[in-house]
């Protein structure tokens, strides 16, 4: 297939031929990979029990596609991506705010793939056929990783639909061998070496890992949906279809590998560590699919997370390509997957990862869900192109290109967030206020919501004209 040239400018109508089958497609295939299962393993190594784990990443997962699933419907209307659709609230410079979240969202979710694909792969390998486990290996398995991701996210959306067409299918049956591999040695007595509970109560503890394991998990897609959704016509596809598509996508794709990685974390005993007792205890028939397992999927789901990035890089610098972007931020999260090898341990990068990103994203998504309900998906998508042709005006143009009421809101929301947080190496002065309970992400929506809704009460939202030139994005329909 021929590489990808679109950026985050407006898809044609003719371009638009995805549909409901191929969101879920992307979103299952995607996310059947390690990346993905080991966040499984984090209630397990936080102290919890069998079943507490499970209810912990089954309840975060389905709140947080509640709260996620409808930005998929923004692209829907508008042909581009989420960030630059966000300038219709933040304004057409403001929407910066949203690239940069998302860019920081898709750097770390590919660098967490590749490096736990990257470690499971080497120790199969060394069981396979003898290879020493040093930094060269690892290095060798990182960059190979890295390559192929690269490959795959720089010819774009198409190439990256049909991988995940075939993931879906394949990964799902190496999971499923994964079950029966695994099962001989599951059981629900407290893993040895866990440490009782990481915050020292039950729920405390398990609303950590309802957090850092299953709402951090629809919340990675709070700038990836639209990646997907504006290659769908709202002319062929109904708003209620593309909703319940990626409805399905997001549960199905993230509760299925989450919870294989709670199974394999009791079968394989692993509380500390993840990768090494997860090779160690499967049999040897079972080592040739979770190798396939540990690459294809890795490949497939970091694939996506790049090809985001690479699209955010082109939102925030305009002349450069998505391709040539892509392959810069591909740089970048091939360093901090070594350094997240060699510096950082598994279970703290990850915990505090997805907290701080999840108290910084969530403000961001519920003012753009505000500002969407208010226009009543009602976009000028020309005007959302403002600041990508370089040029002023527009009716998304506010102050200078920024919404300064929107953007204060989500600054208000995020320090209230970052405040109120509780990672295993920090904890925000407002957590004596929730009795250590994290709630970072509910404080952090809550008072972006409300200041938002306070700032902009008196202000309407940006009036779309009626007599404006038509674009793609919106089917002509009759008066």
């Amino acid at each position: 297939m021929p590489i990808e040239q679109r950026g985050v400018d407006t898809v044609p109508e003719a371009e638009r031929t995805s549909g409901p089958g191929d969101l879920v497609s992307i979103l299952l295939g995607s996310n059947l990979c390690l990346g993905v299962i080991v966040f499984g393993w984090l209630p397990p190594s936080f102290g919890l029990g069998w079943w507490a784990s499970v209810s912990a990443v089954v309840a975060g997962t389905l709140v947080g596609t509640v709260l996620t699933a409808p930005l998929a419907l923004v692209s829907l209307r508008t042909a581009t991506n989420l960030s630059t659709s966000s300038g219709a609230q933040f304004g057409v410079r403001g929407r910066l705010v949203g690239s940069v979240v998302g860019l920081l969202l898709a750097l770390g979710y590919t660098a967490l793939t590749v490096w736990i694909g990257g470690d499971v792969l080497v120790d199969v390998l060394g069981r396979l056929f003898g290879l020493p486990g040093g930094d060269g290996a690892y290095a060798v398995v990182y960059a190979v990783l890295a390559g192929a991701t690269v490959a795959g996210a720089v010819h774009g959306y198409r190439v990256l639909l049909a991988m995940s067409r075939v993931l879906a299918l394949g990964m799902t049956a190496l999971l499923l061998l994964g079950v029966v591999a695994y099962a001989p040695r599951f059981t629900t007595a407290p893993l040895p070496g866990a440490g009782g509970y990481l915050l020292d109560g039950f729920w405390p503890t398990w609303l950590l890992a309802a957090v850092a394991a299953g709402l951090s998990g629809p919340i990675a897609f709070i700038t990836l949906l639209g990646d997907y959704t504006r290659y769908i016509s709202p002319a062929r596809h109904s708003p209620r279809r593309i909703l319940h598509a990626t409805w399905l996508g997001l549960v199905a794709g993230l509760l299925v590998p989450q919870l294989f990685g709670t199974f394999t974390a009791y079968a394989a005993r692993a509380a500390t560590d993840y990768a090494g007792p997860l090779v160690a205890a499967s049999p040897a028939w079972y080592l040739v699919p979770l190798l396939l397992a540990a690459s294809a999927g890795s490949v497939g789901n970091a694939g996506l997370m790049l090809y985001s990035m690479g699209l955010d890089l082109d939102a925030i610098l305009p002349r450069a390509s998505r391709a040539r972007a892509t392959c810069a931020v591909a740089v970048v999260a091939t360093a901090c997957v070594f350094a997240g090898h060699y510096a950082w341990d598994a279970q703290s990068a990850m915990t505090s990862f997805v907290l701080l990103l999840t108290a910084v994203g969530t403000p961001w998504a519920v003012i753009t869900l505000i500002g969407a309900v208010r226009c009543r998906g009602r976009y000028d998508a020309d005007a959302l192109q403002v600041f990508n042709r370089r040029s002023r005006g527009g009716i998304y143009w506010y102050r200078a290109g920024w919404n300064v009421r929107a953007t204060v809101s989500w600054a208000l929301g995020a320090a209230v967030g970052l405040l109120a947080v509780s990672l295993p190496s920090y904890e925000g002065p407002l957590l004596s206020l929730t009795g250590g309970v994290d709630c970072s992400f509910l404080l952090s929506g809550a008072v972006g919501a409300a200041a938002y809704l306070l700032l902009t009460a008196r202000t309407p939202a940006p009036a779309v004209p009626d007599d404006r030139p038509r674009t793609a994005a919106e089917p002509v329909r009759p008066r």
